[in-house]
């Protein structure tokens, strides 16, 4: 078993609650949601951004803070009820940008500059559509763009509601044609643009059936690199490749990287970066693209000119995210996320040594950074401490961000311990578990995460707390599938869900019993997305848990072909269901073998996921009704994959405890 453990001195110390309170579900409106953190340019100053939740208005909105690199005059830069994010300062210093849908008529995100001499923050675009991203120009005279086109379907219904007329019918070309959020896709592509703030005069710099993201400006302001997936049909596959243009009007860009593997997934949310000497580009690159996102995604370098293409470290095989270039220093020092076995840290990748060298390691979980003028700053969070900022300064960490100070000192936080176990098979499975705060062996729930490729991160969760408050002891594995621990432990469940992760999973179930945390007698499963997926396929497996809840979950996988967004990962892993059904079958078993299932399940969705859509859950619900198995059914109205209505995110917790105590009481009678 490993301990969890800090290998940096950490100034986070848990705060000791002055009483004890159990939490109940609306206490998560009391956290805050800190993010994004940039240093000005001189590193004297913090920008990041804080969602809070207000209940009373069933509203979550997002609004940026400032402070010291001292930490001093933390204060709030923007308020209101419409979110501020993706906070960007120009690089002299002067002003602060960020995307806001306020003042927006049809509430898309435009780009706003508030400058920090004083005054308020003004408007600089009004896209049609709205801007998905921007960055500065080295010189703070110009903005690169990416706005998306304005789709001539929501234009003619956009005038439609004008004037009460019936909108136009939805007319569907394209092999990738839906997708969660933005719903049906037809030709509304997100483009790069060019804006000169002097005159605010907009330049196109690219057209065409294809998206572009992740826009990177060269040092010396001429080019610009970005991401982009093009092709005869570039719906048919995840090909983004990096490429350059002159940041003027006319120019023509170029492939900078070749496939098959993608370079820069947006996906991602890692841009390529320039070098200080702007000779050399770093980004992230992918794996095989039959492996899809099972395979680990390294670091890579290549010139300006295209040539010498490089792997930093290709044995570590870890996902990497966020690179930077150490400003200052040597061309080849960058330092990036490093995710490896349920936590992620912040590594050097220099390209000589034995590997990546730890800047902020340990058992931690390091989700976001930014680093100038030798300083750096880190969004962290461990299993007993919310994210906040910290400066990381000579193996130590400081507090700069403080949001949840308050929330800390009202509520004690349950213990967590990392865990190895034996499966069946023998394979080694690593994961966590949430200790109840009720003594002795309690109630047991396991909780599966999504993706599958995904892991449990060292991190504060609000969700589980709350299970560990209410008397549920918290078991939280990592089974084949997950990343953190390589391509070969993750490709394992390729084409085989609910497998060998079902033995991992109750593998995990069986070491919390036999380490007298959990009660046989009184266990529950649940998970949200693949999370739901596996909780199906588990209590279509066995009948040991009295309880299951399954969110924006599936059973018949064959249900999701040309329902769901997954076509291109479905025909890459599984192959075309008529030519491959024994696979699709196989896969599907929690529906096709349903008549196995006895364990009351509550099943959620919202109304509007285009991800796992709420059709896989009507057919699971109708099917344990059909069975007489208790069941019930929740629909979000207008939600996604996510959820993100205040209520809403209290409702499920809510229905989770009562289901869970409807069926498992956390108490022995």
């Amino acid at each position: 078993m490993r301990a969890a453990s800090v290998c940096i001195a950490l100034s986070l110390g848990a705060v000791l609650p002055l009483a004890a309170k159990t939490l109940a579900p609306e206490d998560f409106a009391q956290l805050r949601e800190v993010s994004d953190p940039q240093l000005s340019a001189d590193g004297q100053w913090l920008a990041y951004a804080v969602k809070t939740t207000d209940l009373a208005k069933d509203k979550r909105p997002k609004n940026l803070w400032i402070c010291h690199w001292d930490g001093s005059g933390n204060r709030a830069l923007t308020d209101g009820e419409a979110s501020c994010s993706h906070p960007r300062w120009s690089p002299d210093g002067r002003s602060l940008a960020f995307l806001s849908s306020r003042d927006d008529d049809h509430d898309n995100d435009q780009v706003w500059i508030l400058p920090l001499a004083g005054g308020e923050a003004e408007k600089i675009t009004a896209a049609p559509n709205g801007i998905d991203d921007f960055a500065w120009s080295p010189d703070s005279r110009r903005l690169a763009l990416i706005a998306r086109e304005l789709d001539p379907r929501d234009a003619a219904a956009r005038q439609a509601a004008k004037d009460k007329t019936t909108p136009p019918p939805l007319v569907i070309d394209r092999y990738y044609f839906k997708q969660d959020i933005d719903g049906y896709l037809t030709t509304n592509y997100a483009h790069l643009q060019l804006l000169d703030l002097d005159n605010r005069r907009i330049t196109p710099l690219t057209h065409g059936a294809f998206d572009d993201a992740e826009p990177a400006w060269s040092p010396d302001g001429r080019t610009l690199a970005f991401v982009s997936k093009r092709g005869d049909d570039p719906d048919r596959d995840e090909n983004w490749q990096i490429y350059l243009i002159a940041a003027e009007a006319g120019a023509r860009e170029r492939a900078l990287t070749t496939g098959p593997e993608a370079s820069a997934h947006p996906d991602w949310k890692s841009a390529p970066v320039w070098s200080p000497d702007g000779t050399t580009i770093a980004f992230l690159r992918g794996g095989p693209p039959e492996k899809i996102e099972y395979a680990s995604h390294p670091l890579a370098t290549i010139s300006a000119q295209g040539t010498g293409l490089r792997i930093l470290y290709p044995a570590h095989d870890r996902n990497i995210f966020h690179p930077h270039w150490s400003r200052g220093q040597p061309g080849d020092t960058l330092s990036a996320l490093d995710e490896d076995d349920g936590a992620q840290t912040l590594a050097a990748f220099s390209g000589t040594g034995a590997g990546p060298q730890p800047i902020a390691g340990g058992r931690v979980s390091i989700t976001g950074w930014d680093a100038a003028a030798g300083h750096v700053a880190v969004l962290l969070s461990t299993p007993d401490h919310p994210f906040e900022i910290y400066a990381a300064e000579g193996g130590t960490l400081r507090a700069l961000s403080r949001q949840n100070d308050a929330w800390l000192k009202s509520f004690p936080v349950a213990p967590t311990e990392e865990i190895a176990y034996p499966s069946s098979d023998g394979t080694i499975i690593h994961g966590m578990v949430l200790h109840a705060l009720a003594p002795g062996r309690t109630a047991a729930l396991l909780r599966l995460h999504g993706g599958p490729q995904s892991q449990y991160q060292t991190q504060f969760s609000f969700e589980d707390q709350l299970f560990a408050h209410h008397g549920y002891t918290v078991i939280m594995p990592n089974p084949r599938g997950s990343t953190g621990r390589g391509t070969a432990f993750a490709m394992a469940l390729y084409a085989r869900w609910g497998s060998v992760d079902v033995q991992d999973d109750l593998a995990a179930v069986d070491y919390a019993v036999q380490r007298g945390w959990a009660d046989p007698d009184r266990l529950g499963v649940g998970g949200w997305s693949y999370g739901g997926m596996a909780t199906n396929y588990l209590i279509a497996s066995t009948t040991r848990f009295k309880a299951a809840t399954a969110g924006a979950s599936t059973g018949n996988i064959l249900a999701g072909y040309g329902t769901n967004e997954y076509v291109r990962d479905y025909q890459a892993e599984l192959g075309s269901p008529w030519q491959h059904s024994d696979t699709w079958l196989n896969i599907s078993y929690p529906f096709y073998h349903a008549d196995r299932i006895k364990t009351p399940t509550l099943f959620l969705c919202g109304q509007n996921d285009f991800n796992v859509p709420l059709l896989a859950s009507e057919q699971m619900y109708q099917a344990l009704r059909q069975l007489q198995v208790p069941t019930e059914l929740v629909i979000y109205p207008g939600q996604y994959h996510g959820l993100t209505k205040a209520s809403y995110l209290v409702d499920r917790l809510r229905r989770y405890l009562a289901w869970y105590a409807r069926w498992i009481p956390a108490k022995m009678p």
